[in-house]
């Protein structure tokens, strides 16, 4: 099964993640992995407001995937067949409190996923204020507190504890759209429930890294082992 399609619609991107497992959303370091090579360009990117920019939320919750910042520090689909294998290969087989318990996880990162687990789904911007962090705010003025939100929540992505489970857009007086979708972050288990929760510790962490390079393999039979190795880390 190659990765092989193109993206004109909401509806073929949807068959790509279902179809293809892992989906990243930008160029990386495999050519030609990525929705960003495989698109129309109308459809990679327009003013339209029917795009890939503003599929990712209605993606997600028709798939119930995962996207998140998964390889590289890049966005990525992963559908709810393959994440539960992708989060067990990153996690070791740690849930979040043994992982912190054994040294393995900052306390800085232990504080956002606290908050995190105890108000999913919960908006970027929410989170941000509820943790006390420093941020932006739409009219550019930048607020006062604590720093390091975006490498935190980057590496709860990494290693699997936390997923974007949806983008949340602000409304004019009229009723119509505007601006970017706000990310909203939740955890794993409360996002896909049992469908990952009875198999994400099923198997050993090297059982699923085995099964992640296999698939990756299958879909990019050029690339080299060690190409896929440096990705999968």
């Amino acid at each position: 099964m190659r990765f092989d399609f193109y993206v004109r619609t909401k509806k073929d991107l949807v068959e790509a993640v279902e179809t293809f497992g892992i989906v990243p959303y930008f160029a990386n370091s495999l050519p030609g992995f990525s929705l960003e090579e495989h698109c129309h360009p109308a459809a990679l990117w327009s003013d339209t407001g029917e795009c890939s920019w503003d599929w990712k939320g209605p993606v997600i919750r028709e798939t119930n995937c995962a996207y998140g910042k998964f390889f590289e520090k890049k966005a990525v689909y992963v559908s709810r067949d393959w994440f539960p294998d992708l989060a067990n290969y990153r996690r070791d087989g740690y849930d979040f409190d043994a992982r912190y318990d054994d040294g393995l996880a900052r306390f800085d990162d232990k504080e956002l996923f606290e908050l995190i687990d105890a108000n999913a789904p919960i908006l970027s911007k929410e989170l941000r204020t509820m943790g006390g962090y420093a941020y932006t705010a739409r009219s550019g003025q930048k607020t006062e507190g604590k720093k390091g939100f975006d490498a935190s929540i980057t590496r709860l992505q990494e290693l699997g504890y936390v997923v974007i489970s949806d983008f949340v857009y602000s409304e004019d007086k009229y009723g119509n759209r505007r601006g970017w979708g706000v990310a909203s972050y939740s955890t794993p288990e409360k996002f896909m429930g049992s469908d990952f929760t009875d198999r994400v510790y099923a198997r050993s962490p090297e059982e699923s890294y085995a099964r992640l390079l296999a698939h990756l393999h299958e879909l990019l039979p050029e690339a080299g082992e060690k190409e896929l190795r440096r990705f999968l880390k």
